[in-house]
């Protein structure tokens, strides 16, 4: 899957800013209808995945009730991520249900304010996985105070649901990439075309 929408771009931020990629590193975990698989299955396998993310300092150390918590926290935030990109069935009791979530973790995972001479930056004073939890959530906060979260979706093809930036001028991406955004047309268009043949004839 692409990670970014189709459409006039401005400046991807990434660049500038890694703590982006952390979240959609973190949501990008979830097994989809692309092939992707769910890397956040046991323990072991949280485990591997945050071997290979230098945010995380290597952290390897890992439990199957950590893996538990991680899916519970990611799925908060695809949830929220859906409500971005308009996703119909993410908004009401799915959305509630989320961002109640969220609040729980941003209590369970508190954040400490770091003041250097180079500047201001939010960490985790917790160890192991929950100082994982709590980095995700700092980069989620520092997103957000640059006035880009709302530009952080989630692919409304199902069942993608792939995490992506929305570089488009107007903000309206919706999907990942031009060929998540042809399936849902083309889905659309074999619905009409369905209820159209069902309709009965004109007196």
């Amino acid at each position: 899957m692409s990670s970014a929408a189709a459409g006039s771009a401005k400046p991807d931020p990434r660049a500038a800013m890694p703590v982006v990629e952390t979240v959609l590193a973190f949501v990008n975990t979830r097994a989809n209808g692309g092939g992707g698989q769910e890397l956040f299955g046991d323990g072991r396998s949280l485990a591997a995945w945050l071997a290979e993310r230098h945010e995380f300092a290597g952290e390897t150390v890992a439990t199957d009730a950590d893996a538990a918590a991680a899916r519970e926290l990611r799925d908060a935030l695809v949830t929220v991520l859906l409500a971005h990109s308009g996703d119909e069935e993410s908004v009401g009791e799915p959305l509630q249900h989320a961002e109640e979530r969220l609040r729980r973790a941003g209590a369970l995972y508190p954040l400490a304010t770091v003041v250097t001479a180079r500047g201001v930056e939010l960490a985790s004073p917790q160890a192991g996985v929950p100082r994982v939890f709590g980095t995700v959530l700092a980069a989620v906060t520092t997103v957000a105070q640059t006035g880009d979260w709302g530009r952080i979706k989630a692919c409304r093809n199902p069942p993608c649901h792939f995490g992506f930036f929305d570089r488009t001028r107007n903000g309206g991406g919706l999907y990942c990439s031009t060929g998540c955004g042809s399936q849902v047309s083309m889905r659309n268009y074999r619905q009409r075309q369905r209820r159209g043949s069902e309709a009965p004839p004109e007196a």
